[in-house]
């Protein structure tokens, strides 16, 4: 307890504050996200939208490029796939909304996977919802990577 309140003396403040201190208040509204319009992107956004709250005085655009791919890594003895990885891969930029400055980049990677089922409806579900919970992941850590910059 007391190594947590000498934090406070020390100058430490939260990153996902969001009071006058923390930097998670400094980029909320402030920026527009564009990503591709198919089920991938509208995940991103959406998460990115939740931690960074919907534009409303953007002066800063992220730009990203969502790459994914299936690997087949469970099989059943008669050969038939049983289980996949989805690996997927964003490319971003934040640049400023004026003159097309770039304020900041980087990559994400992460992974989910999901069941083949015995119907392809339920495999097209997990499927879908492999691909959602690997959105969630990798805009986390693109606010994870946003708040740890000094962003202007």
């Amino acid at each position: 307890m007391v190594g947590l309140l000498s934090l406070g003396a020390c100058g430490f403040t939260p990153v996902y504050g969001t009071g006058p201190e923390g930097q998670g208040s400094d980029l909320r509204g402030r920026i527009d996200v564009t990503i591709p319009d198919d089920e991938e992107g509208f995940a991103l956004v959406k998460r990115l939208e939740d931690r960074l709250g919907l534009p409303q005085a953007a002066d800063l655009a992220l730009l990203a490029d969502i790459r994914i791919k299936e690997d087949s890594v469970g099989f059943l003895p008669d050969g038939e796939i049983s289980r996949f990885n989805v690996i997927g891969q964003v490319d971003w930029r934040l640049t400023r909304v004026g003159n097309g400055m770039l304020v900041a980049s980087g990559s994400e990677r992460s992974f989910t996977s999901y069941s083949a089922t015995s119907t392809t409806v339920a495999t097209t579900f997990a499927q879908r919802d492999a691909r959602r919970r690997l959105m969630v992941i990798l805009a986390d850590r693109i606010v994870t990577d946003l708040l740890a910059r000094e962003l202007p």
